[in-house]
């Protein structure tokens, strides 16, 4: 009697065949629960580092009318400093030492920061509590997609990105309303108090089972001379950007030692990471392909959105004439589309094989209403033009999980944090940029129509805007396009 070895997981079928059983998307060891739980971790602590800018912002004349000295746009940019810069540096200690000492770093630190600010006396205590706040949440915002990596296989990673976006939205649509009615009813150190138990929560959530990860990491000193250089190049970039409009001037001595700074920084830790045995940065993880062309995609396309979010509210006040509530209402089409077009590409990328396709269409309907809204929006009901924005929202929101995806799918396991984590920085310096970029394109037009009480003055500046939004979203397309389509492993890291 003839007799047949198989696979003890296969199954017979009708037919007779051998039919091999599902492959799971999921990394080895973790269930589908263990997944959700760990996911629902990383998440809490994703969102108390994106809530924590939005937030805060509402609260600010309170807390100057409270605490003595100046400096109170300091409250804002040192934390966005310290988070910006500290980002690479997680994602890189955490392909070397693992994810969860990484994250549990991160949240010791925002954690030690929060109590800081909820008990500083004066401005500067402060300043500096945001600034450890703010080193904290570097961990926080490049630890917890990383770890989506480490648990699902990129073809089904797509839908869980979507996630990640839905975060940002509600911490942008709650924060602002959250600080408001804390720092009216309570007191502006609550807004800080309440970071103690959430960021313990995610502790309890995530942690213990992180440690069923796959432990893919390969240990190496960290590279400090390229962290160094990193953060004197960013933190001088972004005050650049900070100061240059509202302190110096754009041409202004200050501005340019700045801007010099920025660019010999940039050119020193090239030429470093080129060198060293174990960079922050992997020269051949930034030349890659996919990589670089995400990442530059990324960076268009997310800082245009942002550009408009932070510019679309002031129009509605400015031009409009709408309350500081109406005109948050009269936004949350540009604040959920994103997240509606993130959660739709992201399902679309595990059932199409041109995963690339949904993005592309997206950022083409991106380009099109920008240009639109740049030569006709004073035209448009104040509801019609809300969904416009929405339309532009709903079109880069696209290309979010897919960029992230893409480019976890195209690195090696063991760089797959500072991977992850590079995009992350740039997309934030991206935003920055556009952020000034914008503000410049409108300051003197809506400076003088304010003043002149000129609703013509200020419709033309908000002109620019809508056409920079148009040739940045193109930017982005030409990159995204550029970028390989690789196929998308069925397997987890």
């Amino acid at each position: 009697m003839r007799q047949s070895i198989s696979d003890p997981g296969s199954m017979v079928t009708a037919g007779g065949s051998v039919a091999q059983p599902e492959e799971s998307p999921f990394a080895p060891g973790l269930t589908k629960s263990d997944v959700r739980r760990i996911l629902t971790g990383v998440m809490l602590a994703l969102f108390l580092a994106a809530l924590d800018q939005p937030i805060v912002v509402t609260a600010l004349p309170t807390i100057a009318a409270e605490l003595s000295g100046g400096g109170l746009s300091w409250i804002v940019t040192a934390y966005i400093l310290s988070a910006t810069t500290t980002a690479l540096l997680y994602g890189r200690f955490s392909d070397t030492h693992g994810r969860r000492p990484a994250l549990l770093l991160g949240i010791a630190l925002f954690t030690l920061g929060s109590v800081a600010c909820a008990v500083a006396q004066t401005m500067p205590q402060l300043i500096a509590a945001r600034a450890l706040q703010g080193v904290g949440a570097g961990a926080l915002v490049a630890i917890p997609m990383t770890v989506m990596g480490d648990m699902i296989s990129p073809r089904a990673r797509g839908k869980y990105q979507g996630y990640v976006a839905t975060v940002y939205a509600t911490s942008s649509l709650a924060g602002p309303a959250l600080g408001g009615v804390i720092a009216d009813y309570l007191h502006w150190s609550v807004i800080f108090w309440i970071n103690v138990p959430l960021a313990a929560l995610a502790v309890v959530i995530a942690v213990p089972l992180m440690g069923k990860l796959s432990r893919n990491q390969r240990h190496s000193p960290l590279d400090l001379v390229g962290a160094a250089l990193v953060c004197v190049t960013t933190a001088s970039f972004l005050l650049v950007l900070s100061w240059s409009g509202p302190e110096y001037g754009w041409l202004s001595p200050a501005s340019f030692a700045l801007l010099a700074v920025s660019i010999g920084g940039a050119l020193l830790a090239r030429w470093h990471f080129f060198r060293a045995n174990a960079p922050l940065i992997p020269m051949n993880v930034l030349q890659s392909s996919v990589v670089s062309n995400a990442i530059l995609s990324s960076f268009f396309g997310f800082g245009a959105f942002i550009g408009l979010c932070v510019m679309a509210p002031l129009y509605f006040e400015l031009a409009r004439g709408y309350s500081p509530t109406a005109s948050g209402i009269a936004v949350i089409p540009l604040m959920v589309s994103t997240v509606i077009g993130a959660l739709l590409a992201g399902q679309a990328m595990g059932r199409v094989r041109h995963y690339k396709q949904p993005p592309m269409a997206g950022l083409a309907l991106a380009i099109v209403v920008s240009a639109f809204l740049a030569a006709a929006f004073p035209l448009l009901p104040d509801v019609v033009f809300s969904l416009f924005l929405g339309a532009i929202s709903f079109g880069i929101g696209t290309t979010l999980p897919v960029i992230t995806v893409a480019v976890q799918n195209a690195v090696p396991v063991h760089e797959m944090g500072v991977a992850t984590a590079s995009t992350s920085f740039f997309r934030q310096l991206g935003a920055a940029l556009m952020v000034a970029l914008f503000g410049a394109l409108t300051v003197g037009s809506v400076a003088l129509g304010v003043v002149a009480q000129d609703l013509d003055a200020i419709m033309s500046g908000y002109r620019m805007v809508f056409a920079a939004a148009a040739v940045s979203a193109g930017i982005s397309l030409f990159f995204f396009s550029r970028m390989e389509e690789l196929p998308l492993h069925t397997a987890s890291s």
